[in-house]
């Protein structure tokens, strides 16, 4: 019986169409996923009027396909040019960066896309097998656990995203105050307005995430290349001999313990409803660097660093499908609009779904195996083409990523409230690296406060009379105790540096 359902849902995903369309959807995403300001969760939005005209089957594996595309491609820029188009690929600028600096840019996208795909067949392996039994796990989980969870990410990010926790940490609650900018989320009353009503929504994220992150980033490049306090040699160290381009499969399955417990990481995260790409991305990050024997060299271009990274947030798109499909809740952004299209068809997420849609949900597993071994194929063809953008001198290329950053922030929302936004975080982000403070760590806290305002408020009002019962709950009394470690490690470490310099 079962071997006939697999048969059936393999039948359906590479019929000619199915494919077509999963192919077009990964091409789609990579180009897309590749320029700053727009993104996988930006396209899917924008296409999902379109799949109207398919086939339930595929017009989801065609949204699928964008947003597996979208989450590789934006390892691209980062790589090339140090302008993280998203949150969630600044960990991956951070070693591809400095490798692509070295003349290593292809094998630093190699890594990125390898990575990627592995991250993500492992995670729609994981999603095939534990759809059904996560679903009694997920309802565990409420705001007190997410609380402790939150807490746990923040003080792991602080202590890898720069030289100080102290700044790190600080970087993350100016980012949670930012996400408190808006209207309260319980009494709907203005904070922080100052009598703006383009602040009721609160700041906008793309413009933030790009200000901070992209546009700082290509405005220091410019200064740097105007003043000629660096020289432009990144075209001319790219590597010409095809032997210096090479990634042997020996040399990178060498890395299966990142590989692995990237792809693991990021499907936790995926699994709990909310956390998000960019909060798995920092947490494989952070176990890759301090189980790896060349720690010291992360940040200098080590293809660990990219690995963990692009097998964690690519594992998010397969695993953030088990709480959309077991419970009918989106694990994040893409898996909402994800909902949305499968009611668009017809079909209500929810614990009734695999009985009632069983032959399209397995449709959709089947097509999600395909559109790996797709990915490998159009994003290896791809490569080609994006290292000629690493030929061009950064005089002329530079000033077209800036361009490009306005033009992705105005053309969604066709507001210049954003684009002078994303101008104002720009300069933030520039004072920020200039003074050594982590910018990532801000947009995280931005990206994640308003998450973490929620569940610790309720929190409160459910243990307002005894506040120690909160330690009821095993989940959050183990993050909790990890937290109060890394924080102790942070403080014992920082007090052993400042001895060893008197």
């Amino acid at each position: 019986m079962m071997q006939d359902i697999v048969l059936h849902a393999f039948a359906a995903a590479i019929q000619p169409m199915n494919l077509i369309f999963i192919a077009f959807g990964i091409f789609l995403g990579i180009v897309i996923g590749a320029l700053p300001g727009l993104g996988s969760v930006t396209a899917m939005a924008v296409l999902i009027p379109l799949t109207f005209y398919m086939s339930p089957l595929t017009a989801i594996a065609f949204l699928v396909g964008v947003n597996k595309g979208g989450t590789s491609g934006g390892a691209v820029p980062a790589i090339l040019l140090n302008s993280p188009g998203t949150p969630e690929s600044a960990a991956t600028a951070w070693d591809g960066y400095p490798m692509a600096r070295r003349g290593e840019a292809f094998r630093a996208l190699k890594f990125a896309l390898f990575s990627s795909v592995t991250g993500d067949t492992i995670s729609d392996l994981l999603l095939i097998v534990l759809v059904v039994p996560f679903a009694a796990f997920a309802l565990q989980f409420g705001p007190v656990e997410y609380t402790a969870v939150l807490l746990f990410s923040f003080a792991l990010i602080a202590g890898i995203a720069g030289d100080s926790p102290l700044k790190s940490g600080m970087a993350i609650f100016i980012g949670i105050f930012l996400a408190t900018i808006g209207l309260d989320p319980v009494s709907s009353t203005p904070r922080f307005t100052f009598g703006r009503i383009e602040l009721y929504d609160g700041l906008s994220l793309a413009a933030l995430a790009i200000g901070a992150l992209a546009l700082s980033s290509v405005v220091m490049q410019i200064s740097d290349l105007a003043t000629k306090r660096v020289v432009d040699d990144f075209a001319a160290n790219q590597a010409v001999d095809k032997r210096d381009r090479k990634l042997p499969a020996r040399e990178f399955f060498s890395y299966w313990r990142t590989l692995t417990r990237g792809a693991l990481i990021g499907s936790l995260v995926g699994m709990l409803p909310g956390l998000g790409v960019t909060l798995a991305s920092f947490m494989s990050y952070a176990a890759a660097k301090r189980s790896s024997k060349n720690r010291d060299t992360f940040g200098q271009g080590e293809p660990e660093g990219i690995i963990a990274t692009e097998s964690a947030n690519s594992a998010v798109v397969g695993s953030n499908l088990i709480p959309t499909i077991a419970l009918g809740i989106p694990g994040n952004i893409a898996a909402a609009l994800l909902i949305g299209a499968l009611m668009m068809h017809g079909v209500v997420p929810g614990p009734f779904m695999l009985q009632m849609h069983g032959e399209l949900i397995y449709g959709l597993f089947a097509s999600m195996i395909v559109a790996n071994l797709l990915h490998l194929l159009i994003g290896r063809a791809g490569l080609s083409l994006w290292i000629q953008f690493a030929r061009v001198p950064r005089r002329i290329i530079l000033p077209l990523v800036l361009m490009l950053c306005i033009f992705g922030i105005y053309l969604p929302s066709q507001s210049l409230w954003d684009v002078g936004v994303m101008l104002a975080f720009a300069g933030m982000g520039i004072l920020f690296t200039r003074v050594g403070i982590s910018v990532v760590c801000t947009v995280i806290g931005f990206l994640l406060g308003e998450m973490f305002e929620t569940s610790l408020r309720q929190s409160l009002l459910l243990y307002q009379v005894d506040g120690l019962s909160i330690l009821a709950s095993p989940v959050a009394g183990i993050f909790l105790l990890l937290t109060i470690m890394i924080v102790a490690r942070a403080i014992w470490r920082g007090s052993r540096k400042k001895a060893s310099t008197a």
